[in-house]
């Protein structure tokens, strides 16, 4: 029996790495703003197709990627308190945080959708919701933006207090793939194709191509030419 065990599939660790730095990114342009702006809200569409994928990962991907894992885990949290939690993958606190963090980006995307400055920007869906509830979503997502904050701070911290108390290298897991196996009954990831992974990129683009397709239906007609004074 092998010392390590497949953890994270290929797609979810490029998910992984590719949505922290859009997040971040989405983090910086938005707290500059000023010409930032437009990339802040093209970021954002970025950040939209990730969840998208990630989504429909949690559905169709290897074992410990899968919806029904995480969920399953959160259940577990006396056992994990106890010292007695003996699964793979995410523990009962790591897949909260999981939860948590896609639960309030999404939140910041749909809000961002939606959201307007008055000054230089404005959400590829403002015009659906009207300017009472587009200020009253800006709103919301200016104030998010610090749980979010604490809530990549968390997560940081507890990366940091894995790998240097307790020896256990989340980092290089999810940059490899596999893990130490801690004990007999774990096993190796199953499932989650390339080409389901391709079929899930695919439809993350739709949803992104459909939010913007939808935005410029919603555009108002360019102004008509002023005529022309010459006789």
């Amino acid at each position: 029996m092998s010392s390590h065990i497949k953890l994270w599939d290929a797609p979810l660790r490029v998910f992984h790495w590719s949505f922290a730095a859009a997040v971040i990114a989405a983090i910086v342009t938005g707290w500059v703003g000023g010409n930032l702006m437009p990339w802040h809200g093209r970021l954002g569409l970025v950040v939209l197709g990730l969840l998208v994928f990630r989504l429909l990962w949690g559905f169709v991907g290897s074992t410990y990627a899968r919806w029904s894992r995480i969920f399953a885990a959160t259940v577990g949290v006396r056992d994990y308190l106890q010292g007695n939690w003996r699964e793979a993958g995410h523990n009962p606190l790591g897949a909260l945080s999981v939860l948590a963090m896609l639960g309030l980006v999404g939140f910041q995307v749909v809000s961002g959708l939606m959201a307007t400055d008055d000054i230089a920007f404005q959400g590829p869906l403002y015009a659906l919701v009207g300017s009472d509830t587009g200020n009253w979503l800006s709103g919301l997502h200016r104030q998010a933006k610090w749980l979010l904050l604490g809530l990549i701070g968390l997560h940081l911290a507890a990366i940091a207090w894995y790998g240097l108390v307790k020896r256990k290298p989340l980092v290089r897991a999810m940059i490899a793939g596999r893990m130490r196996r801690e004990h007999p009954a774990q096993r190796d990831a199953r499932g989650g194709s390339l080409a389901t992974a391709l079929l899930a990129v695919v439809l993350a683009v739709g949803v992104v191509w459909g939010v913007q397709s939808v935005a410029g239906r919603m555009q108002p007609p360019p102004a008509a030419p002023a005529p022309s004074l010459d006789w």
